[in-house]
């Protein structure tokens, strides 16, 4: 089963918690068990599980990424937009996270971030369940 979230992020860099679209994608297919695979098909932004409780985490992750990756650098490629690539890169375009019972398998603070860092954009999340 394969499906596709839409979402419009409104600044350069932003976390987007994807988690409740994932749970409604699960719980309107009546997918039991398996794997939840959830994929960026865009080279400027990640998939990241990590606290959603404290927004302040993915603040830190941010800053830490900007200070690691910072937007203006010696880079070679043209677009300007160098760092997101690279944080891009470190972070990774996808995920995979356990179903059963109907319920993605996570940590009780756990969440599921769209991270944008070239936006505001349009943009798109795959998921594909995998029952098993």
């Amino acid at each position: 089963m394969f499906y596709t979230i839409n979402l419009k992020t409104k600044r350069r860099i932003e976390a987007v918690e994807i988690k409740n679209h994932i749970n409604k994608i699960i719980l309107e297919s009546k997918f039991s068990s398996g794997l939840c695979f959830i994929y960026s098909p865009h080279t400027t932004s990640a998939i990241m599980i990590n606290e959603s409780f404290d927004p302040a985490v993915v603040d830190d992750i941010n800053y830490f990424l900007s200070k690691l990756a910072p937007k203006e650098g010696d880079y070679n490629h043209l677009e300007g937009n160098s760092d997101a690539h690279i944080k891009s890169s470190l972070i990774g375009p996808s995920k995979t996270v356990i179903v059963e019972n109907g319920r993605l398998v996570l940590g009780t603070w756990q969440g599921i971030f769209f991270l944008e860092f070239d936006g505001p954009r349009t943009r798109t999340v795959n998921v594909k369940l995998i029952e098993g």
